[in-house]
């Protein structure tokens, strides 16, 4: 593109999701979005062609499923200048078989704003095109009329391209790391590799997530394996659980102090029944866990068994924290998985997955909080109420989180039913604040058919309960929260670098610990052949 002019008119698409539900109720922000960035394009000389129509009777403009993504990139010139734009959470297999082939220079573009997960969907996109081998630019804008914004907009339109800064990342070296944290790493990436790990997968490739399969190679080579279960299966499972099992599990967290939410009404209230439902199925994942030998399990939830059951994110929680109900092998005679985590992995992102059982076993060796989870990297903003003139991260997920994560474990954690448009079954979420403290983040992920991992440390901190509730309007009031800000990495260094729509998180009792349970992680990964990068933090300044 350096020695060509940009052709005049580009061409732009939209991912939606796959339930036309969510796509009507998030359509009216596209639309914005896209008008909005129309105009920026406009602004700099160039037209815009949308590669697909407004549907009139499905009531969205999105790309809904792969064939039609397919059926789209067939009537587009492959040569073409392309612009994928994204305000809402989307399904990055809808046009990852059209993007595979474009000849012409892609750009990923999503409105910074938290109310639909545009960003969650962008990073998704971005770290699915990552691994596919695609050569992709993105930008992302909050009014698309910004000097910043348009400078770079220009110069994708220029030159087909878009330069980010990355002077925050810094490649792992082993001096980084004393002797005694690499005899350690070396200690626990021996015991993986020769004993070896299964990750129980719940059905693979949740939600268009190209991103979130490790290919099994890769895998392997890190000494864990893949156990393929199916939904069917833990669907069949949660009906053998009985009544006073469920039950029991219930009264064992109202008694821990959980507040759930409940009416009657079953298709729009978050209903006993539906709690119980989820009951069921913590017993269920825990005794399939248990018959295949799991070291961590993931559950998709989201389409298939959304239809047969309450959404799986108080189960998760349940599954992720130290303190949760005990359950038991079905003739009642051993407790599974005692004492600890059995580790999930939401939406059966597998690199989670993985991430997730390294960090539990560092943390274990190290005597810090084993407790992990996934979180959306949902938006940022500067803080409203001036408690702090950082830049605070809104991390959620609706699924996941450890009631350990929060101040006061089970006592602060609310059940609120998941947004219908997204669960027919409704379901509760396990709602709290993460508690003020030090966190490892770090997210594994797939390039050039390598395993790599970027890692780096974060503050959890405390906001007026006005400014966290803004927060959660401004994004999804039914999840759990942290406030979160990133040591020494700004937001748009984030956002240019991140490659899944995923960050894992695990605190530490103080930030020296902190530290030394990243250098450990870090050793981990390296030792196990992963391609391993800090992020923000310079270990070798300690």
């Amino acid at each position: 593109m350096a020695d060509e002019k940009m052709p005049q008119t580009i061409t732009l698409i939209a991912s939606g999701d796959l339930r036309d539900s969510a796509n009507q109720v998030c359509w009216e922000a596209q639309k914005d979005m896209e008008s909005r960035l129309v105009a920026a394009i406009e602004s700099l000389g160039h037209s815009v062609v949308r590669g697909h129509e407004f549907d009139e009777a499905r009531g969205h403009g999105f790309i809904r499923s792969q064939r039609q993504g397919m059926d789209v990139f067939r009537e587009i010139d492959p040569e073409a200048p392309l612009i994928v734009a994204e305000a809402v959470w989307q399904y990055s297999h809808h046009i990852l078989a059209g993007l595979t082939t474009h000849r012409g220079p892609i750009l990923t573009v999503a409105n910074w704003s938290g109310q639909w997960p545009g960003l969650v969907g962008l990073l998704n996109l971005n770290g699915s095109l990552t691994k596919a081998g695609v050569q992709y630019s993105s930008l992302w804008s909050k009014e698309f009329a910004d000097a910043v914004f348009l400078d770079k907009l220009k110069s994708w339109l220029d030159t087909g391209s878009v330069a980010h800064e990355m002077s925050h990342v810094t490649p792992y070296e082993i001096t980084s790391c004393d002797a005694s944290t690499r005899a350690l790493a070396l200690q626990i990436a021996e015991t993986l590799q020769r004993e070896k790990a299964i990750l129980g997968v719940f059905d693979e490739g949740c939600m268009g997530m190209f991103n979130a399969i490790i290919p099994d190679h890769l895998l392997h080579a890190t000494g864990v394996f893949k156990e393929r279960l199916s939904q069917s299966a833990l669907y069949f499972e949660s009906q053998q659980v009985s009544d006073e099992e469920a039950q029991a599990v219930r009264d064992w967290l109202d008694q821990a102090g959980m507040k759930f939410h409940a009416g009657p009404n079953h298709e729009t209230d978050l209903t006993d029944a539906q709690i119980l439902g989820q009951c069921r199925v913590y017993i269920a994942a825990m005794r399939i866990a248990d018959d295949f030998g799991c070291d961590a399990i993931g559950i998709q939830y989201q389409q298939g068994l959304k239809d047969l059951l309450p959404a799986s994110d108080l189960v998760e929680g349940m599954l992720n924290d130290s303190v949760r109900p005990p359950v038991f092998s079905r003739d009642g005679s051993r407790e599974l998985y005692a004492g600890g985590p059995l580790t999930h992995f939401n939406e059966v992102d597998e690199c989670a997955g993985l991430d997730g059982l390294i960090t539990n076993r560092v943390h274990s060796a190290l005597g810090q909080p084993v407790e992990n989870t996934l979180h959306d990297l949902r938006w940022s903003d500067r803080d409203a109420s001036g408690t702090t003139d950082e830049e605070v991260w809104v991390l959620e997920i609706s699924g996941a989180v450890p009631a350990s994560h929060f101040e006061n474990g089970w006592a602060d954690a609310e059940g609120f039913r998941q947004p219908p448009m997204y669960f027919p079954s409704g379901g509760s979420t396990i709602r709290g604040i993460s508690k003020p403290g030090e966190v490892v983040w770090s997210r594994i992920f797939v390039e050039d058919d390598r395993l790599h991992m970027d890692l780096g440390r974060a503050t959890s901190i405390e906001l007026p309960a006005e400014e966290t509730q803004r927060r959660w309007d401004a994004t999804t009031p039914q999840w759990p929260i942290m406030h979160a800000v990133l040591h020494g990495v700004s937001r748009d260094e984030m956002m240019a670098r991140h490659k899944a729509n995923h960050i894992q998180v695990a605190y530490a009792n103080s930030a020296d610990e902190a530290d030394l349970a990243m250098r450990a992680k870090a050793s981990v990964a390296n030792q196990l052949g992963m391609v391993v990068n800090y992020c923000g933090v310079r270990p070798d300044a300690h």
